[in-house]
């Protein structure tokens, strides 16, 4: 939050805006590194959908799982008009979420488009995404960036100051329970967040991507 930067955009290289966690690696971690990695995962989300300043996500290919709600977590979103899984797989792979990516995810989302998503852990394209209104709109995937750009160039002309708290009046409630879990260390997945049934059905995934 420089005073120097007016707005920011996120995306990712080449085919992939983010896939979330490495399923090879994340539900291997020991007791401490997956305490640690839902702490990080709830800070991260906190800081972006509390930005104070415009945040526009250029979504240049496939965004599941946590890449997913950072994608959601931005103030406006861009897809690219192509072929790619958009999506929370975190049901079939036995991963719950922490409690700021669920908190997105009701905050961001219809309740009926929430509850599909999270509990059948299917993936859509970015045409349905765009018709649920998931993504703001779509674009050749060589005009992707560009245009998000051009969004974050008008969205960084407005006030700066009000255009901060206009966006804490909108997401203020979800930020504070957010916050407040942070603050008294009571996210229930700090305990225990991914079990031997969540080591299965990953590597069961990774497997079948493998064969497709």
């Amino acid at each position: 939050a420089d005073n120097n930067i007016h707005a920011v955009v996120i995306t990712g290289a080449g085919r992939c805006f983010s896939a979330g966690l490495d399923l090879k690696v994340a539900p291997y971690y020991s007791a401490a590194e997956q305490r640690m990695m839902v702490e990080e995962l709830n800070e991260v989300v906190r800081e972006l959908y509390g930005f104070p300043m415009p945040a526009v996500a250029a979504i240049n290919g496939r965004v599941i799982a946590g890449g997913f709600i950072l994608a959601i977590s931005c103030d406006y979103r861009i897809g690219a008009a192509s072929e790619y899984k958009v999506g929370v797989t975190e049901s079939r792979v036995g991963v719950p979420f922490p409690v700021a990516t669920m908190e997105v995810m009701c905050a961001e989302l219809s309740p009926a488009i929430a509850r599909r998503m999270t509990l059948t852990g299917r993936n859509m394209g970015p045409q349905e995404a765009f018709q649920q209104g998931i993504l703001d709109e779509l674009q050749e995937p060589g005009s992707v960036l560009a245009r998000a750009k051009e969004v974050a160039m008008d969205l960084g002309t407005m006030p700066r100051d009000a255009y901060a708290k206009i966006k804490r009046q909108l997401r203020g409630n979800t930020i504070q329970r957010i916050r407040k879990v942070i603050d008294e260390g009571s996210d229930p997945l700090l305990n225990e967040w991914i079990k031997e049934e969540g080591r299965t059905a990953s590597s069961a995934m990774i497997a079948g991507n493998k064969k497709n």
